[in-house]
């Protein structure tokens, strides 16, 4: 069993301040108002990142008047989660698989 996991997601969250982005949305639903200050980061920077977050799918938005709100979508980061435990069990079943050297 070939088990593969989900690359281009990997390198979306493996940016410090998306990561960052994700885990503060793990916590609650955020405007860029509140993740610009939460971050420290500029307007102009988060607003690139969030656009990458989106295209990834690993947030979506919320309008609610002049603001735009963000939400993880928590089905993405389980869909990896299972992706990380189906290469553990992998793992686990090719410990005891060694192929022998020419």
């Amino acid at each position: 069993m070939m088990t593969s996991v989900d690359t281009d997601l990997i390198r979306v969250l493996a940016d410090p301040l998306r990561l960052q982005i994700v885990t503060l949305l793990a916590r609650e639903t955020l405007c860029t108002t509140h993740l610009v200050e939460e971050t420290g980061a500029k307007q102009t920077n988060l607003s690139n990142h969030m656009k990458i977050l989106r295209e990834a799918g690993v947030v979506e938005t919320e309008p609610c008047g002049r603001f735009t709100y963000y939400k993880l979508r928590p089905e993405v980061l389980a869909g990896l989660s299972e992706q990380f435990a189906a290469l553990a069990i992998s793992a686990r079943t090719a410990a005891e698989n060694k192929r022998a050297c020419p």
